[in-house]
C-alpha cells in the first residue's frame, strides 16, 4: 500500500502494450503526459509496422524521462511483463494503446493505492452504440471480481512480482488469471470509479467477432488452469444478458473460440498446480 499520509506520493509506472495503435496512439500519450506526478510512462511495442514506433519515439524524444519505449515481440503478457521489469516505479498501472485516460486518472488511482495493493477503474467503451452497450461478464473469487480489464488496473509492484506477473501462454484473458491468482494469496480488488479510461471498441463487426472468437479461446484456457473458476457462475444470467442480435452474434463467436481450444488447441496445455505461478 502507499505510504502513510504527509510522506511522498507513490512514483507510479503506467506500463502500456501496444500493436499498430498509430490510428489511437496520440491521444492516449496525450492524455498521460497530463496527469498528476510522480509517473512515467513505460511503452512495450510488439514491432509494430504502422507508425507505432515512430509516434512513440516522438514522445520518448521530446520528454525522455516521462516516456520510455522498448521493443518487444510477443502476447501482451509478455509486453505487460516486459514493461514491468523496465518500471522504476512502486507501483504499476496497466491501460492499452487504444485508451484515453481521464485527466484524473492517475490522481484517482494513487488514491486507490493508499487503501488498497490492487486498484481497478472504470474503463467507459467508446465508439458504435452496438458494441459499446454489450454488458462485460463478471467472475467472482472470495468476493472479488477478478474480471476488471487490464486496461485500467494497478497493482503495487512486489505483489506483481510475488505472484510472477502476467502468464504469457494466455492468448486472452490473462487479466482475469493475475487478478484471480492475486486474490488467492489474500490480496483484494479495490474498484475506483472515479479513475476512468476511455478505451475504443473495435473498428467493424468483422474485428469484433475476432475479439470475441479470441475471448472465448481464452476462457477455456482459463478453466485449464482454475477449472474451479465457473463453479458459482450463473449461466441463466449469461443468456438473460444477450439482449440484441449483436450480443447472441458475440456469444457464438466465443463459444466457437471455446470449442476451438478444446478441439485443437496449440501449444502446452495448462494444466492447475500453483494458482501464484503464472505457468501454474
Amino acid at each position: 500500500m502507499a505510504s502513510e499520509a504527509g510522506a511522498e506520493p507513490p512514483f507510479i509506472s503506467v506500463v502500456v502494450t501496444v500493436k499498430n495503435e498509430a490510428r489511437h496512439l496520440h491521444r492516449l500519450l496525450d492524455s498521460l503526459r497530463v496527469q498528476e506526478p510522480p509517473f512515467e510512462v513505460v511503452l512495450v511495442d510488439a514491432l509494430s509496422r504502422d507508425g507505432t514506433w515512430e509516434i512513440a519515439g516522438e514522445f520518448a524524444r521530446a520528454e525522455p524521462e516521462r516516456f520510455r519505449i522498448f521493443q518487444r515481440y510477443g502476447s501482451r503478457g509478455i509486453g505487460r511483463n516486459t514493461g514491468a521489469e523496465k518500471a522504476r516505479g512502486t507501483h504499476l498501472a496497466f491501460t492499452d494503446g487504444d485508451c484515453i485516460a481521464d485527466s484524473r486518472w492517475l490522481a484517482e488511482i494513487r488514491k486507490g493505492f493508499a487503501r488498497s495493493r490492487i486498484v481497478a477503474g472504470r474503463s467507459v467503451a467508446i465508439g458504435s452504440p452496438h458494441y459499446v452497450d454489450l454488458e462485460r461478464v463478471e467472475l467472482y473469487q472470495q468476493g472479488n471480481d477478478v474480471t476488471f480489464p487490464s486496461c485500467n488496473l494497478g497493482y503495487e509492484k512486489a505483489l506483481f512480482q510475488a505472484i510472477h506477473g502476467f502468464d504469457p501462454r494466455l492468448i486472452t484473458a490473462e487479466d482475469i488469471d493475475l487478478n484471480l491468482r492475486a486474490v488467492l494469496t489474500g490480496a483484494s480488488i479495490l474498484y475506483v470509479p472515479e479513475a476512468q479510461i476511455y478505451h475504443h471498441v473495435r473498428s467493424n463487426f468483422v474485428r469484433f467477432l475476432y475479439q470475441a472468437f479470441w475471448n472465448g479461446y481464452g476462457r477455456k484456457q482459463l478453466t485449464e488452469k482454475h477449472g474451479s473458476l465457473w463453479g458459482n457462475y450463473r449461466y441463466s444470467r449469461l443468456l438473460h444478458d444477450q439482449r440484441t442480435p449483436i450480443a447472441w452474434m458475440r456469444l457464438a463467436a466465443a463459444m466457437t473460440g471455446y470449442l476451438a481450444r478444446v478441439l485443437t488447441g496449440y501449444g502446452e496445455r495448462l494444466t492447475p498446480t500453483d494458482p501464484t505461478r503464472p505457468g501454474a
